[in-house]
């Protein structure tokens, strides 16, 4: 049984926001960083290019990680956590998947896009709660990357897969957590004035 309320209320909730509000500008900024190298860096899916490839999940492993740590016990701290494993696992994947070219790759990334874009969409809606600014950021970010998770699986398939969207990919990511980050430091000081 969850030891978690719907909806977390005073302290708890203040500390929560707090730390998803920094976890969540840190992972945006980071996804539009590596966006950037990224788009200057895989012309030819070489070492460099592969690096890249195996840093951007295992960002979100960690990211997870923490968000992890930071979560009371409950089906939501459990999702969170497969999210990390399914993060790790992929990381490996793309690494294995980059010695047979972009399709391969872009077919982990594509899996990996729609099982964790699902994961965060549920993730987002155990957050819905007022008290953490109902999390409209997060879902969309979510079911965006399901729906393109699958298109990248569609175009790997095709004749001219490019990788070029992964930074597209990555940017669209990073500026929904910046939101949503910018969303919970807004909600934050709205509670603030009120019991003030």
């Amino acid at each position: 049984m969850s030891t978690r309320t719907a909806t977390p209320t005073g302290q708890a909730a203040t500390g929560e926001r707090s730390s998803l509000l920094k976890l969540y500008l840190i992972r945006g900024v980071l996804a539009v960083v590596w966006a950037l190298v990224f788009a200057g860096a895989h012309k030819d899916v070489d070492a460099v290019a592969i690096t890249l490839l195996v840093v951007y999940p295992l960002i979100d492993a960690v990211s997870s990680l923490i968000d992890y740590r930071a979560t009371p016990n409950g089906s939501e701290r459990r999702i969170i956590a497969f999210n990390g494993v399914l993060s790790t696992l992929a990381a490996i994947a793309i690494g294995i998947a980059g010695a047979g070219g972009e399709a391969p790759v872009l077919h982990v990334f594509g899996a990996w896009a729609i099982i964790s874009g699902a994961a965060q969409v549920v993730v987002g809606v155990r957050r819905r709660g007022p008290e953490l600014g109902k999390q409209w950021p997060t879902l969309i970010s979510g079911g965006l990357s399901f729906l393109v998770g699958i298109t990248y699986n569609i175009q790997a398939a095709g004749d001219n897969p490019s990788l070029d969207v992964l930074s597209v990919y990555a940017t669209g990511g990073g500026v929904w957590f910046i939101l949503q980050a910018l969303l919970l430091g807004w909600k934050t000081r709205q509670l603030r004035t009120r019991t003030a």
